[in-house]
């Protein structure tokens, strides 16, 4: 194997709660059995090509920090192998199970779209050649379709059609790799779908162009019988002012309006729902309610910070919540969980890299384990379950079954002349129920 940035660590390994080892797992024991099946397959982690390969550390008031060997003058499909190369050693020394691209993450953009596809197509041999040499599967793969200037005004939803035709084309050769790869799910991720302005901006006519766009995805999965989903992913706003697909709700009445929802379901962002104003469990359980969730990015925002700050995550409380969100909705299926988060600008070496990646790990399966020991406990669905305790009766179930008409409903309550008390939400009791298991939990 070449010699890369990661050559020299050793493969990370679960030793326990109270290791002193750093790079170790302490919660996240991958075959561990869990609510009937191993922690690994329940949470199906990832790593984002983009963030851990592609990224330079600049933000938008500073240039890069970071320095990577295959940032260096050069051939760049030579350069875009290196990377690979450490991408491979990366996801071998985290022994996790899948990882996700972009088309421009893994090879470089050509002058014509022939020539960028033909790029595209020699690294798809070479990662091709390399997942024979690694356990690590492809999760999913996406087209950037964001990032060129040509992109500014959008791709599906761009007043040039030439626009429209040059993204179909990408889009296609990328769900085309996705299903040779392997990959379980191909997403969409329209990072310049909404506008800047009304005033140029005809509403109507962009959602339209949207609708068709992904019914051609949609139909394109069928033509070449790729089994995996297709997935959304919502962000509400940065770089436009307005994005269409602003959150799990929003893309849901997309879906309804354009007789898509039995087709495409979505992969949820952790900053991409604070970004919205609603937390991660907001969206996962919005989501889960609607039959649509897919997939998961997890990362958190700087709540000082109004932008995508896309850092690895630290709060047990709210991947908790989010965790048993999940857990309700079924699971994760062919989803999983992708780190779409990347090292602060100060964290340059190889080593921070792993760090994070470690740290993250582990908070999600502590969470996955709270979560399930939750569950399995019943005293937290007891209570939920009383609270709606009423709408178990014959004349409760028949008003929302559709029994009976407004009308007879207000004679019902009339006879019943029942005066309905105030009860109380228990919101403090619940509060300390989720501390105590997150605090207390044997694991």
């Amino acid at each position: 194997m070449p010699e890369t940035i990661f050559t020299h660590f050793e493969t990370i390994k679960f030793e326990g709660h109270g290791s002193s080892k750093p790079l170790s797992y302490q919660f996240y024991d991958a075959n561990k059995v869990v609510l009937g099946k191993p922690l690994k397959e329940h949470l199906r982690f990832a790593v984002a090509y983009w963030h851990s390969l592609a990224m330079t550390g600049s933000d938008p008031f500073g240039g890069p920090t970071i320095a990577r060997p295959w940032f260096a003058a050069g051939d760049p499909i030579a350069q875009a192998k290196v990377k690979a190369d450490a991408a491979f050693e990366l996801f071998r020394v985290l022994d996790l199970p899948f990882f996700c691209w972009h088309d421009a993450d893994i090879a470089p953009p050509g002058n014509t779209l022939a020539d960028t596809l033909k790029n595209f197509h020699i690294m798809v041999d070479y990662l091709e050649e390399k997942m024979q040499g690694y356990d690590t599967k492809l999760l999913w793969g996406t087209a950037n379709l964001f990032s060129h200037p040509r992109f500014m005004a959008g791709a599906s939803t761009n007043p040039d059609p030439q626009v429209f035709a040059w993204s179909a084309a990408t889009v296609k050769n990328c769900m085309d790799a996705t299903k040779r790869l392997g990959g379980s799910n191909y997403v969409l991720w329209g990072g310049r779908e909404g506008y800047e302005t009304l005033l140029n901006t005809d509403m109507k006519k962009e959602l339209e162009q949207m609708g068709r766009f992904l019914s051609l995805v949609v139909d394109y999965k069928h033509k070449i019988g790729f089994e995996g989903q297709i997935l959304i992913e919502p962000k509400p706003k940065e770089p436009t002012v307005h994005q269409y697909d602003f959150d799990a709700a929003t893309v849901y009445g997309f879906l309804k309006r354009f007789g898509l929802e039995n087709e495409v379901k979505v992969n949820l962002e952790a900053n991409h729902a604070t970004l919205a104003g609603h937390t991660f469990e907001h969206e996962i359980a919005t989501a889960g309610s609607l039959g649509i969730l897919g997939s998961l990015d997890i990362n958190r925002g700087d709540a000082l910070l109004g932008w995508d700050t896309d850092q690895f995550p630290n709060d047990l409380w709210t991947m908790t919540m989010s965790m048993y969100h999940v857990i309700r909705a079924g699971g994760l299926g062919k989803g999983g969980c992708n780190f779409d988060a990347k090292v602060r600008r100060q964290s340059f070496t190889a080593e921070d890299m792993v760090h994070a990646h470690v740290g993250g790990v582990d908070l999600c399966a502590r969470a996955f384990l709270t979560a399930a020991a939750i569950i399995e406990d019943g005293t937290y669905d007891a209570l939920l379950e009383e609270r709606y305790s009423g709408w178990k009766s014959g004349e409760a179930s028949s008003m929302l079954a559709g029994k009976y008409s407004l009308d007879q409903i207000e004679k019902m309550a009339l006879e019943n002349a029942i005066d309905p008390q105030p009860r109380s939400g228990k919101q403090e009791q619940l509060e300390n129920l989720l501390m105590r298991s997150i605090y207390s939990a044997k694991l």
